[in-house]
């Protein structure tokens, strides 16, 4: 029985939690469930029949965090679960798959935190290797908070295997994950790594999921997997509970698959009755048939744009074609001076970047694979992959953050046969240029001929139309005043026939004067022309106001408030003061950026230069208190919003060290010692290897000039306890993950409460809510890390005030 034959002619069931019932079956706090695989397997076997007993189609081993990070003997943790679970199977005499559960490694990528993408992916390969060699039928990534770790684990599967692939992420109640992506980019991303079903697990309840899944059925044309947790938990009698109970639980999900998923089960709270109950009210369902969705998107870790209806702009700026300072830059490797152009466009209002770095005498490989690291690691914008060296492209392709836009394939043969491939194993939307062996056809059916022509042959390695953009190529009306109509027409019948377009504006006055005049005109003409994107220069005002006003006559800008808000007088005046730092560090006239400025846009190196200009009129205090914490009160109140996201806040706290970093070295030529507002303690409580959010509150709390004692993961009880009381210290943060581990986090605090009265104690992570915290006894929960910050500032100003 194969799973992919099987997938779509009947609903398929999974299990529900593991860890749920190994509680119930005396599993400690801190134990680590993996090593039951060796030491206790006749207990795993059993968990595993009873969800097949109870109808399971698909069971899940038990390694969820068999890593290399957590153990020295991944290899035999995972085989034997593997085992296990296939014993299991066997003993029931049941049909049903086994599948290698592999989960987040509990550690943040780079630029975040301090995993290298491909360390990431070679964890993940040990795990997949490790599960082929234990038999296992399919593989089930899960529980993924990062749509950059999603991607890793997903590469080591598919570089390391030929087995199926599911993909689910866990999202907040703010319909995003932990770094920023909503539903429509996970399914952006994984469709184009190409998983053969996606969805979600963990985190939530199915009430809670519900618009979530609404929205991957609106967009995902792959087989949607659905793992809800049994609502939400609580502690009742010290024992985790959740709050469904398993007939709501399976008349909840029987909407989902009348509506069209095609894989369910449970995560945490769920058990065999859960599953049980949902099989019987939805084992006589036919699935649904998937529509194809005709969605071109391209995508970063946060931002997701389309291209089809309203027009999108790409800056061209990062580009050394006939930009003489630019060519230096790379030359020079000034990276500061490529990310001051890439914050301009992202100011001007650019949807995605350009980024082409080729020069003949750099080493284009590695300056690309640089440049996209740093550019992503202050913007949110996707990019655009701009270069003629395959290898450069694949470079870029792998470590990068989203679902990236390919500039180019055209239609000879050996381009498209290095392209594809790469779009195949990656994904990404690719510009196709009108042109092949013979040149630039010089009618609109030559250049419509050559576009059917790529459209062809990326239908042969499984790339959708909807995933090229066509560019019919803007020649110079210097040399041929036919050139424009040529080009429109080419965008015309491309728009008529259901495709999506992109030009390179600026190319139609080359040799002409005023060129910007004819330039915006004809961007103007395209975008009527039914132009999808158009590359151009953001920071231009010609091009930026024929942008404005289409969208306005086009009608895309709802009560022209786009329109108003940034031509009215009020507004133009203030762009034209806006500008640099004067001495004090406030708003000059130069062009340049505030330190404040600096430090929310998260430009480290400009934050230092600005800090150190800032000292020699104002004295460290009213620096900080005046541009470093406000600068980073407003990115909190952004991430709070939701308009700003985890990696933007991190860069900005980075920004802002490296402010304080400069405002110390000044303090210690002077002779005295920086001030902190006081000592906080850190944990991730036992049992608990999972320091994300730990990490991140860490980094914040010391931006704000507190002395943070991080005692680190999996730390026991006494630990805390004896370190609070030893520092006297008026607030600990406690942070756990794992159903399993949330225990050790209501001891801790009885033991604080017995042994350190005076200490306040926030909780934080991703299994807590308000409610849970309140029974646990905690003082404060903080949803996300400001949060926390937050009530640290108003505990220690509290204590000044008594």
């Amino acid at each position: 029985m194969n799973f992919l034959d099987e997938l779509g002619k009947r609903i398929l069931f999974l299990d529900g939690g593991m860890g749920t019932l190994l509680q119930e079956k005396g599993l400690k706090a801190g134990e680590l469930p993996e090593l039951l695989n060796l030491n206790n397997p006749l207990m795993v076997r059993e968990i595993h029949k009873k969800y097949l007993e109870a109808g399971s189609d698909i069971i899940y081993s038990n390694t969820f965090g068999a890593n290399r990070l957590k153990f020295d003997n991944v290899e035999e943790i995972i085989v034997a679960g593997i085992q296990n679970a296939k014993k299991a199977v066997e003993e029931s005499g049941k049909n049903a798959w086994v599948a290698l559960d592999i989960g987040p490694t509990g550690k943040l990528l780079k630029p975040m935190g301090n995993l290298d993408f491909e360390e990431a992916v070679e964890i993940f390969a040990e795990e997949v290797r490790a599960g082929v060699k234990g038999g296992a039928d399919l593989i089930a990534i899960e529980t993924m908070s990062d749509i950059y770790e999603m991607k890793a684990a997903v590469l080591a599967a598919r570089e390391n295997s030929n087995l199926p692939v599911i993909a689910t992420a866990a999202f907040g109640e703010n319909e995003k994950m932990l770094t920023g992506a909503n539903p429509q980019i996970m399914v952006s991303v994984m469709e184009g790594l190409r998983v053969d079903a996606l969805g979600m697990n963990c985190g939530l309840g199915p009430y809670q999921m519900e618009n979530m899944v609404k929205i991957l059925q609106e967009v995902s044309s792959t087989p949607i997997a659905l793992k809800p947790n049994a609502g939400l938990p609580k502690t009742v009698g010290g024992q985790t509970v959740y709050d469904i109970g398993p007939k709501e639980f399976a008349r909840k999900m029987l909407e989902f698959v009348e509506n069209g998923v095609w894989i369910v089960g449970g995560c945490c709270g769920t058990t065999p009755v859960h599953i049980r109950e949902l099989k019987a009210l939805c084992k006589d369902i036919k699935p649904k048939e998937i529509t194809p969705k005709d969605i071109c998107s391209v995508t970063s870790y946060s931002n997701y744009v389309t291209l089809g209806d309203k027009p999108v702009i790409i800056g061209e700026r990062i580009n050394p074609t006939g930009k003489s300072k630019f060519k230096q830059a790379l030359r020079d490797n000034n990276m500061a001076y490529i990310l001051d152009e890439a914050v301009k466009q992202s100011d001007s209002g650019s949807h995605i970047l350009d980024v082409n770095v080729g020069l003949p005498e750099i080493d284009e490989v590695q300056m690309m694979k640089n440049t996209v690291s740093e550019l992503q690691a202050i913007l949110p914008l996707p990019l655009q992959i701009d270069t003629t060296d395959p290898v450069a492209m694949e470079t870029a392709l792998r470590i990068y953050n989203g679902k990236a836009m390919i500039n180019s394939v055209n239609g000879k043969k050996e381009v498209m046969e290095q392209i594809f491939p790469l779009v195949k194993k990656y994904g990404g939307v690719v510009v196709g240029l009108c042109l092949d062996e013979d040149g630039i056809p010089p009618t609109v059916e030559g250049r419509l001929k050559i576009a059917q022509k790529i459209y062809d042959t990326a239908a042969t390695y499984g790339i959708s139309k909807k995933d090229i953009v066509i560019d019919a190529l803007t020649m110079t009306m210097s040399t041929d005043n036919n050139s424009a109509n040529i080009t429109l027409g080419v965008v015309k019948e491309i728009k008529k026939r259901g495709g999506r377009t992109v030009l390179g504006v600026s190319n139609i006055s080359f040799g002409l004067p005023q060129r910007e005049l004819v330039t915006s005109a004809f961007f103007t003409l395209a975008m009527q022309s039914g132009l999808s994107a158009g590359i151009i220069n953001p920071n231009s005002v010609n091009m930026k106001t024929s942008y404005d006003t289409y969208c306005l006559l086009a009608g895309y800008d709802k009560e022209c408030a786009d329109y108003c808000s940034k031509y009215s007088v009020t507004q133009i005046v203030s762009s034209v003061q806006t500008a640099s730092p004067s001495a004090d560090g406030k708003p000059g006239t130069d062009g340049e950026l505030s330190l404040q400025d600096c430090i929310i846009k998260g430009l480290k190196d400009k934050a230092y230069k600005a800090t150190l200009k800032a000292l020699e009129s104002k004295d460290s205090l009213a620096i900080i208190n005046e541009d470093l914490v406000p600068a980073l009160n407003e990115v909190g109140k952004g991430f709070e919003k939701g308009t700003i996201f985890l990696p933007q806040l991190l860069m900005s706290a980075d920004a802002a060290a490296n402010g304080f970093a400069a405002i110390k070295e000044d303090i210690q030529k002077k002779g005295l010692s920086p001030q902190k507002k006081g000592t906080i303690v850190i944990a991730t409580v036992k049992g608990d290897i999972h320091d994300i959010g730990k990490n991140i509150l860490k980094v914040l709390l010391e931006n704000y000039s507190y002395n943070v004692i991080d005692l680190g993961k999996d730390v026991p009880v006494d630990v805390v306890v004896n370190k609070v009381v030893e520092e006297h210290v008026p607030l600990v943060g406690l942070s756990a993950l794992m159903t399993t581990t949330v225990v050790s986090m209501e001891e801790t605090i009885r033991e604080l409460r017995k042994k350190a009265p005076w200490c306040k104690v926030m909780v934080g992570g991703a299994v807590l809510t308000q409610e849970y915290a309140d029974m646990i006894g905690a003082d404060f929960y903080g949803k996300d890390a400001m949060q926390s910050v937050y009530y640290a500032e108003e505990v220690f100003n509290q204590g000044k005030n008594a």
